[in-house]
């Protein structure tokens, strides 16, 4: 997969992963620690090549962590 493909899968995975972990859990932070572990677990196994995509998951962590606070209410 090329670099921008990854840079997008990287902008929305993350936020539908902490939205999904919190309809599942019903706990925003669980969620967040569950999807930082998967992004960890990916790294780990050498999947992100670039250093932008940190920073991209780190984006896309906190959007979906905002977007949990506003759906669970």
């Amino acid at each position: 997969m090329d670099v921008f493909g990854k840079m997008m899968l990287a902008l929305f995975i993350p936020a539908l992963l902490v939205l999904l972990f919190t309809r599942i859990t019903y706990n925003r932070y669980v969620a967040l620690v569950l999807a930082i572990a998967l992004i960890a677990a990916s790294v780990y196994a050498g999947y992100t090549s670039p250093s932008i995509i940190f920073v991209i998951d780190a984006f896309s962590l906190t959007v979906g962590f905002w977007l949990a606070s506003k759906l669970k209410k």
